[in-house]
C-alpha cells in the first residue's frame, strides 16, 4: 500500500514538475518578506520555510530514484564532487543516510522549534532544549565522521543540482507521424517561406567576407578546460582523503563540538559577556591551523575548507560584536535610506530581522 502510494505521488510529482517547482521558489522568496507584518509573522515565515525545505528534500530522493531508474532523465551535466561523494556514501552506507537525513531534519526545524518553545515554556526550559538540539546534532555529526572517516561536508546529503522543470514529463511520447494525405486540396498551394518578402537582404556569403580574427588563446588555456583531473577519475566515495593523523582528528572533533560549547556557555553565565563568542572563536581558529593543507587536486576537501572559513563573517552578527559595532551599522543604515526609493525597502527589511537576531539563537548559531 505503501509503495503504491510512493509511486502515485511519483506519478503526480513527474507530471507537475513545472508547477511545483515554480511554487516552491515562489513561496521561498515570500518568506524573505513575511516577518515583521504582523503577529507571529517570524513564526509563520519559518514554518513555512521548513515545511518548503522538508518537500524539497522528499522531492529530491523521489527525483534521484527517477534519474537512476531511467537514463533519459540523467542531465548532461555531470553532477558535482559534493553531490557525488554524499550520493556514494548515502548509497553504500544505510547508517550515514539516514544519520545525514536526520541532521538535515533538524536544521530545517530547530528555528521554528525554538520559536515555539518561546511562545509555550519559560527562558530556562527554552534554553535547555536548545543545548539538547545541539548535543543531538553533535552526536549525529560524530556518527559520520566515524563512518566516514573524512573531513564532514556541509550540506551532508545530496543538493538538487537541476531544475525540476526540465525533466520531460512521463507522458510526453512523440506524436505517430502523420502520412501525406492522396487527396489533393483545393486550395492553391501556399507561397514558400524564402519567397514571401523579397525586399529584404540576404546575409552576405561566407567566402565574400573576411575571416574573424582568431581569438588570442593560447593551446594551453583551450585544453585545461576540458582535461580530466584526478577527481573525475576517482571513486566517489573516496574524493576526501582519510584523516590520517590525531592532529586533523582532534581538527575535526573541535570543529563539531564548537556550537555545543559556545550556546553551553550561553546557557550557564551573563549571555552578553564575551566569554561565549571569544571561546567560540577560539575553538574555531584552533580547528583551522590543526586541520591539514589540502592537496591542489584535492578540490571537494578545498572547496569545504572555503566554505568554512567564508562562515566566519557570521561572528559579526554573534555576542558582542553584534552588541556593538554590526547593530549599530545596520540601524544606522536602515535610518539613512528609510526615505530612499529602493534602498527605503532594503532598509526596512534589515529594520524587521534587526530584533529576530536578537531574539532567536538559531538565526545566526554557528
Amino acid at each position: 500500500m505503501a509503495s503504491k502510494t510512493e509511486s502515485g505521488y511519483e506519478a503526480v510529482l513527474l507530471n507537475n514538475l513545472p508547477v511545483i517547482s515554480t511554487l516552491e521558489s515562489s513561496l521561498r522568496s515570500l518568506t524573505w518578506f513575511l516577518p515583521g507584518r504582523f503577529k507571529d509573522a517570524e513564526l509563520a515565515s519559518e514554518a513555512l520555510a521548513a515545511s518548503l525545505n522538508l518537500v524539497s528534500m522528499y522531492h529530491d530522493t523521489l527525483l534521484a530514484k527517477v534519474v537512476q531508474r531511467d537514463p533519459k532523465f540523467r542531465p548532461l551535466i555531470p553532477s558535482s564532487l559534493h553531490t557525488r561523494f554524499t550520493r556514494a556514501w548515502s548509497d553504500k552506507n544505510t547508517r550515514y543516510k539516514w544519520v545525514a537525513r536526520a541532521l538535515e531534519l533538524i536544521r530545517f526545524t530547530e528555528l521554528v522549534l525554538e520559536m515555539t518553545l518561546r511562545r509555550k515554556v519559560s527562558p530556562r526550559t527554552r534554553w535547555r532544549s536548545v543545548v539538547l538540539l545541539e548535543i543531538i546534532k553533535a552526536v549525529l555529526r560524530i556518527i559520520l565522521l566515524r563512518i566516514t572517516r573524512r573531513p564532514l561536508l556541509s550540506p551532508p546529503i545530496p543538493e538538487r543540482e537541476f531544475d525540476p522543470s526540465s525533466l520531460p514529463s512521463p507522458t510526453d511520447t512523440p506524436s505517430p507521424t502523420i502520412a501525406p494525405s492522396s487527396s489533393v486540396s483545393s486550395s492553391p498551394p501556399a507561397t514558400p517561406s524564402h519567397l514571401q518578402n523579397n525586399r529584404v537582404p540576404l546575409p552576405p556569403h561566407p567566402l565574400l567576407t573576411s575571416p574573424p580574427h582568431p581569438a588570442q588563446t593560447s593551446a594551453e588555456d583551450y585544453l585545461l578546460p576540458k582535461a580530466l583531473t584526478t577527481s573525475s577519475v576517482k571513486p566517489s566515495h573516496s574524493l576526501l582523503k582519510p584523516l590520517a593523523s590525531y592532529r586533523d582528528w582532534l581538527a575535526e572533533v573541535l570543529y563539531i563540538l564548537r556550537p555545543l560549547v559556545y550556546v553551553s556557555l550561553l546557557v550557564s553565565g551573563n549571555r552578553r559577556s564575551n566569554r561565549p563568542l571569544a571561546t567560540a572563536l577560539i575553538l574555531e581558529l584552533i580547528s583551522r591551523n590543526l586541520r591539514r593543507t589540502p592537496l591542489p587536486s584535492a578540490a571537494l576537501e578545498r572547496s569545504e575548507y572555503a566554505r568554512r572559513d567564508r562562515d566566519m563573517v557570521w561572528y559579526l552578527l554573534r555576542g558582542s560584536i553584534w552588541e556593538s559595532y554590526t547593530k549599530p551599522k545596520l540601524e544606522s543604515f536602515a535610518d539613512m535610506t528609510a526615505q530612499t526609493p529602493l534602498l527605503g525597502l532594503v532598509g526596512a527589511l534589515v529594520k524587521d530581522w534587526v530584533p529576530l537576531i536578537d531574539e532567536y539563537y538559531y538565526y545566526t548559531a554557528p
